[in-house]
């Protein structure tokens, strides 16, 4: 079968749907892509969205800085760095727990569970954030989720990560089926 034959496209497109429910419902957040290449592209985009969202048209009076827990795995932050130079953006990394939100901040990264395990109560910081007039996006891992209150329930404007945990082999680098799921007026 070529991808174009309608039996293999329509089992393609029934998985896909299947894969967007089942983030959106262990996210709580009610739209998920289809997939994005790994845990770290997904960061990229949530980032890019946000600032997108918050720059307007005018750039240079535009927040440009995204904070970034040190609880963020470190290829996570690799390619956030790379990403974000070409765009203007600002990283900055810090402790949410102790490091005030950075001035001209449009955006949150934080890990959950973090990259040393801990499950932290995230829902008082989140509030703080958006009172900022900051968006929050959350690293997860779905198999987590299963578990854990869902990042939309703790009031996060977008989860991303991978679904690498539910079996996908690491294939020698290819895509790992990652997502990136937010709120609808995001």
């Amino acid at each position: 079968y070529t991808p174009y034959q309608a039996e293999i496209s329509q089992g393609r497109l029934e998985a896909l749907l299947n894969f967007q429910t089942m983030v959106a419902d262990l996210t709580g957040l009610p739209i998920a892509n289809a997939s994005l290449l790994d845990e770290g592209t997904a960061a990229a985009e949530a980032m890019l969205m946000f600032y997108h969202q918050k720059a307007g048209k005018t750039r240079e009076s535009s927040p440009n800085v995204f904070f970034v827990d040190r609880g963020v795995y470190d290829q996570t932050l690799a390619v956030l760095h790379s990403r974000a130079w070409p765009a203007g953006i600002e990283i900055a990394v810090g402790d949410w727990e102790t490091d005030p939100l950075p001035a001209n901040c449009f955006g949150v990264l934080l890990q959950y569970p973090d990259k040393t395990g801990s499950i932290r109560e995230l829902a008082s910081f989140i509030d703080r954030t958006h009172q900022s007039g900051a968006l929050v996006a959350m690293a997860t891992d779905l198999m987590a989720l299963c578990l854990l209150k869902s990042p939309g329930a703790l009031g996060a404007d977008a989860a991303f990560g991978n679904r690498q945990r539910f079996g996908v082999p690491m294939g020698f680098g290819g895509p790992h089926a990652a997502f990136l799921a937010t709120r609808e007026e995001d």
